[in-house]
């Protein structure tokens, strides 16, 4: 199966890789990436002792930090994702995996 791959007006090519995977054990929760994505694909979630997600709501001053250990990253919305890669260049921790469209 082939990679799809796009021609740029000025003639580059280019092969956009969606957001596959967040590895959850090197995630830090810092939000960065969220903040770079303005497509809605990501949502930050509390971790709690059992390894179970608890929804966050962001900017809640309610937010009960006792209720979750650690907070991370997930992909909420994958088909949202347009390819560009901005939450895997922003990410210090490096949690993002990415791959290609493929077509047959």
């Amino acid at each position: 199966m082939a990679s799809v791959t796009i021609t740029l007006p000025d003639g580059r090519s280019w092969t956009p890789r969606f957001v596959a995977k967040i590895e959850e054990e090197k995630c830090i929760g810092c939000g960065r990436c969220f903040r770079v994505c303005g497509r809605d694909v990501l949502q930050l979630v509390g971790i709690d002792e059992a390894g179970e997600h608890i929804k966050l709501t962001l900017g809640d001053d309610d937010d009960d930090d006792a209720e979750y250990e650690k907070k991370i990253m997930t992909i909420a919305n994958q088909m949202n994702c347009v390819g560009c890669e901005a939450c895997a260049k922003i990410c210090p921790k490096k949690c993002y995996t990415h791959a290609p469209m493929t077509q047959e």
